[in-house]
């Protein structure tokens, strides 16, 4: 029997270096996530329209609807969602259900932790490296993806929803420009890290924005070769959270404006909060 002692002693061990392996990955993902919380410094400005008096009207029309008059400029938000995650293809998308938290801080990244029945992990992405990393049942390994192709895609979601719910990290500045693209559309330009990703944002008349699409650094498509190719989502059903109105409703996916658009993203937004910045650490000696 000792065979037995043997295999069930290997079993044993194999689960064990499983269970650390998922540890470290969570372990990184609360470094990552408390690290683009550290970025959300006390704001010390508010919006006014002055702020955006020279940028093209749409882009105007955008941040007027977006950012009330007065609310202070933050650029780190926590979301938490539900909704459907297409698992296969256009043809057969496979939705299944899911529910996910995520905190956003553009233009330094974003951690997404993703729980959609068996299949848990996240993507996230900060200013040295990115990553996807899903488990099956919270053992098996499933996809584990990062390098510098990985990074620069990254990247490019984290302009996008910034678009979409951290509007005051496009107002310009040091790392952002603006282009007038038509009646209802311009362009912002984020140059960051090395990094450059433009954002076309689509709005209403009443400044409401109905679409945002990147040329996004992307292997979804049939080759699986990396190349520029459209990216992006819709949005809808906004709300107003402490001065923002942002979006509660996205759908979005690869090829955003062509026949091959694949929707394997559908999202409800259930909160949105804007994490205060962490208390400074005491310097004083305790009194003896």
């Amino acid at each position: 029997m000792n065979w037995l002692w043997y295999l069930t002693g290997a079993l044993i061990t194999s689960v064990a270096a499983l269970l650390l392996w998922r540890g470290s990955d969570k372990r990184a993902e609360q470094r990552a996530w408390r690290h683009l919380t550290e970025l959300a410094s006390a704001p010390q400005a508010v919006y006014t329209p002055a702020l955006v008096k020279d940028l093209p009207e749409p882009a105007r029309r955008y941040f007027n609807y977006t950012i009330r008059p007065g609310a202070l400029l933050k650029t780190v938000i926590e979301l938490h969602m539900t909704g459907e995650l297409g698992l296969g293809t256009r043809d057969a998308p496979n939705y299944r259900p899911m529910r996910a938290q995520q905190i956003l801080a553009p233009p330094f990244g974003l951690v997404w932790r993703l729980w959609a029945g068996p299949i848990s992990g996240s993507d996230g992405t900060t200013p040295e490296a990115s990553w996807t990393r899903f488990w099956l049942f919270s053992l098996l390994p499933l996809v584990r993806v990062g390098g510098a192709d990985h990074h620069r895609s990254a990247f490019g979601r984290v302009i996008a929803e910034g678009a979409f719910w951290a509007p005051a990290s496009l107002l310009p500045g040091e790392h952002i420009s603006w282009e007038p693209l038509g009646e209802d559309s311009a362009r912002a330009v984020v140059v960051f890290n090395g990094l450059r990703q433009s954002v076309d944002i689509t709005v209403a008349p009443s400044g409401e924005p109905t679409r945002v699409l990147i040329q996004r650094w992307s292997n979804e498509n049939p080759g699986k070769v990396f190349r520029t190719q459209p990216f992006g989502g819709y949005l809808s059903e906004f709300r107003e959270f402490e001065g923002y109105r942002l979006p509660t409703r996205v759908e979005g996916g690869n090829h955003l404006g062509t026949p091959l658009y694949f929707p394997f993203y559908k999202a409800h937004v259930t909160t949105i909060r804007f994490p205060a910045p962490p208390a400074p650490e005491r310097t004083d000696s305790p009194i003896q």
